[in-house]
């Protein structure tokens, strides 16, 4: 048996697979600990083993909650909390459509670029606090723990340039566990049917979550004008005019009706819905979007 170096093909294809991981892994660790939430849990009250605090007792206690060595250095009865420590399952779909290869600047990420980030930073934040995660269709089954953030890292690191065949993604969420929360991030800019079947299955199996559009800066103010040429990031549109700021206003309305059914979808499913802009800092969304999920979870 040959003991040598791999062939040249062969070590090739791995230094290709493997090349895109670190620096993603790396980016999405780093956004991560700018968030400094620290390795504690989530603290909220529940059942768990280390204590959070003590709160003022109420009428729907049990006598037996109530701490009575720190009653007796008051007034008031005080029941002792425990923090929550039960993990929830989160579950993760992001766009892979082609749209999402979109950047109308090579100086900014690419849409899928600024998805799978948030993605993966989101996941180092939940696999630190105790959740599982995985993807919503399944193909990664939700799991907790440093192996997770790797495996979700590999599946993410195909996405950077939209490699879906299709020009709009739609979501494929048949895995969500039930009660779960969930994260969709796409430009939602394709048929909506999809996702508005998508949101209305979780809801009746009680999956509460985030949709947050990822969007490029020219994608929210059109700076087009002459003649120009619009074609889909796959070639299947395709749509010539010599008076594009004619266009504008029009393209310019119907985005904004595009937000406000998502706001609307978002509101009727008990999901929260925001907008980020590829130019712009991530941190604040990944902020936004751990918040939002604190409050569901």
């Amino acid at each position: 048996m040959n003991q040598g170096a791999p062939s040249t093909p062969l070590r090739g294809r791995a230094e290709a697979l493997a090349s895109p991981l670190p620096p993603l892994l790396a980016e999405a660790e780093h956004l991560a600990q700018a968030v400094m939430l620290g390795e504690h849990g989530r603290r909220r009250a529940g059942t768990g083993d280390e204590f959070w605090q003590y709160r003022p007792a109420l009428g729907g206690d049990d006598a037996r909650a109530i701490d009575w060595r720190r009653s007796a250095r008051s007034d008031a009865h005080y029941v002792r909390e425990k923090e929550w420590q039960a993990a929830q399952t989160v579950s993760l779909w992001v766009d892979d459509a082609r749209s999402m290869g979109f950047t109308g600047d090579a100086r900014r990420p690419a849409k899928a670029d600024r998805a799978a980030l948030l993605a993966l930073a989101v996941t180092v934040l939940l696999t630190r606090a105790g959740e599982r995660v995985g993807l919503a269709d399944g193909s990664i089954p939700a799991r907790s723990g440093p192996a997770q953030v790797v495996r979700l890292a590999e599946a993410f690191s195909g996405l950077a340039t939209g490699a879906g065949e299709a020009d709009y993604g739609a979501p494929r969420a048949e895995a969500m566990a039930p009660h779960g929360r969930a994260l969709f991030f796409s430009d939602f800019l394709g048929d909506p049917a999809p996702l508005e079947d998508a949101l209305g299955r979780a809801a009746d199996r009680g999956v509460r979550g985030v949709l947050l559009q990822i969007l490029d800066p020219q994608e929210e103010t059109f700076p087009f004008d002459g003649r120009t040429i619009f074609e889909s990031m796959a070639g299947l549109l395709r749509h010539e005019t010599l008076r594009a700021g004619d266009l504008r206003g029009r393209y310019l309305e119907r985005l904004a009706e595009r937000k406000d059914r998502l706001r609307q979808l978002a509101r009727r499913t008990g999901w929260q819905f925001s907008t980020h802009h590829s130019d712009e800092p991530p941190a604040a969304a990944l902020l936004w979007l751990y918040r939002a999920l604190e409050r569901r979870l």
